[in-house]
């Protein structure tokens, strides 16, 4: 893909290439290239009407929805900025994320309207609300907010937009999952988008047949950048869930026809550790990528009869490691990295580190804008990110000496006991390879003795019963002693992100110190 190439010029040659192709699929809903560019021109040429022009932000907070895209893609055309809102933001976060980029115009739909109208007061910017639903009960809910329908920004019109975009100028403003501090928003070019989406369908080898499927926000990377956009680079089909859902995963797999998915978290863990059907293998699935990727693969391979192919990356420092998927690589690695990227081992002083020691994973970019620009409206989080010319991600990781990236936790996930440090990601491979546990997490919390005690939550499997001490048991001869969780709790389900990742910092808050097993 040349260089000088931004999304919404992309989705108009698709249109013209191949405008009776199909290329969105979601539940209910079938369209072809052509089909939906002209409903995002026409949305285009109602934004621009309502004079959201080049740099200009605008807000969007809906779930997984044709308005969601049509909003995305119009705003890329006219040279604005989307802002993505985590909608599962509520309160001070919500404030923090609607606040920080000042954004004018809102599009939203009912579902938020309540949430929205608990901090309407602290809104300091947000001007106008587009809705998707029910206008009246909004504006009373809203008073201070002019509220229009957003069937008012769809224009007759549905021609190009004549705007001049280039592709370093800002497409859009993601926001990381804020769970150990304020969200921050990053900014992604539109050169971030068509270089991640075109090296994801290179290095994993997707083709114009191929049909993504994801079951993530749009408001994420994964759906936004690592499925839409390399659907659109290949004139392939893009494929959108509501949300994940274990019970109809594989059903709605079916329905899209899906021959590569992406997993995230705990989600893969959650589909292994459902109770095997007989036709677990009658899936379209070829491929599926994503991460943390668990040490049985090779049994979960051939259960559904794919390949799982692991890959690093972070929404600030795009996806610079792949495994190749036709070769053998070793266990563990997340692949070499490759151009457009560099990515190194640092310790504290930003030296590099031998081979084979662990450090943290910086990353550096061969060509402008393939990483982020930086965090909105956070300048020193910003520079701290970017010193010493290398991005820091704060995951740890390792080299081998063929370089091999393995992925070893992150810096803020590491538990520190007894002068040890912990990865918490060790110890939670070692728990759900028990046969009773559906899901665990591994945590931090304060001791007695300075420094933490480590903790794991679990949720059973249906059916099965374990106690504190069974658990100890099945750990003690898999990992170091000091490893072993001091506290193991029970619960009925873990706190999660949208995206599926758990949210540590409310277990470690909600942690009460009960009597010690022992380990």
């Amino acid at each position: 893909m040349p260089l000088r190439t931004d999304l919404g010029t992309l989705l108009a040659e698709r249109a013209a290439e191949h405008g009776d192709r199909p290329f969105l699929v979601m539940d209910g809903l079938r369209l072809t290239y052509a089909e939906f560019n002209e409903q995002v021109n026409r949305v285009a040429h109602g934004l621009d009407s309502a004079g959201v022009g080049p740099g200009d932000r605008v807000a969007v907070m809906l779930r997984n929805s044709l308005e969601f895209l049509l909003v995305s893609y119009a705003l890329k055309k006219l040279g604005a900025v989307e802002v993505a809102i985590n909608n599962g933001a509520r309160g001070a976060g919500l404030v923090h994320t609607v606040n920080l980029t000042e954004a004018p115009l809102m599009v939203t739909e009912d579902a938020f309207v309540e949430p929205l109208a608990a901090v309407a007061g602290d809104l300091a910017h947000l001007r106008t609300v587009a809705l998707v639903g029910d206008v009246a009960s909004a504006r009373r809910a809203l008073p201070g907010v002019t509220v229009d329908a957003f069937s008012g920004l769809v224009s007759d019109r549905a021609d190009e937009p004549r705007r001049e975009v280039r592709d370093t100028d800002l497409a859009t403003v993601l926001f990381t999952s804020g769970t150990t501090g304020p969200s921050k928003g990053c900014m992604l070019s539109h050169r971030y988008g068509v270089r991640t989406g075109e090296e994801i369908a290179r290095r994993l080898r997707f083709e114009p047949s191929d049909c993504l499927y994801c079951p993530f926000p749009l408001y994420h990377v994964d759906a936004a950048f690592l499925t839409v956009a390399p659907a659109i680079i290949l004139g392939a089909r893009a494929a959108i869930g509501a949300r994940f859902s274990v019970s109809r995963f594989w059903d709605e797999v079916r329905a899209f026809e899906a021959t590569v998915f992406d997993f995230m978290g705990a989600t893969l863990t959650m589909l292994w550790k459902r109770d095997p059907q007989p036709d677990d293998a009658d899936n379209p699935v070829r491929l599926a990528w994503g991460v943390p990727m668990p040490a049985w693969r090779r049994d979960f391979e051939r259960r559904f009869d794919l390949r799982l192919v692991h890959g690093y990356g972070l929404t600030d420092g795009a996806m610079p490691c792949w495994e190749d998927p036709d070769g053998d690589e070793p266990p563990g690695s997340c692949g070499k990295p490759q151009p457009p990227y560099e990515v190194r081992i640092f310790d504290e002083h930003d030296d590099e580190v031998p081979r084979g020691q662990v450090g943290e994973i910086v990353i550096r970019p061969l060509e402008a804008d393939v990483v982020m620009q930086g965090y909105w409206g956070m300048p020193e989080a910003t520079v701290q990110t970017f010193r010493n010319l290398w991005l820091h991600t704060g995951d740890l990781g390792r080299m081998d000496e063929e370089g091999h990236l393995f992925f070893e936790g992150r810096k803020k996930d590491a538990i520190r006991r007894r002068g040890e440090n912990i990865s918490a990601w060790e110890i939670e491979e070692v728990l759900h390879a028990h046969p009773a546990i559906a899901e665990a997490v591994a945590i931090g919390v304060p001791s007695e003795l300075t420094e933490e005690d480590v903790k794991a939550v679990i949720v059973l499997k249906e059916g099965e019963r374990l106690t504190e001490e069974e658990v100890r048991e099945f750990c003690r001869p898999r990992m170091a002693r000091f490893m072993v969780p001091e506290y193991v709790e029970f619960v009925d389900e873990i706190p999660k992100t949208p995206t599926g990742k758990p949210e540590k910092y409310k277990l470690v808050a909600a942690h009460r110190v009960p009597s010690a097993g022992g380990v």
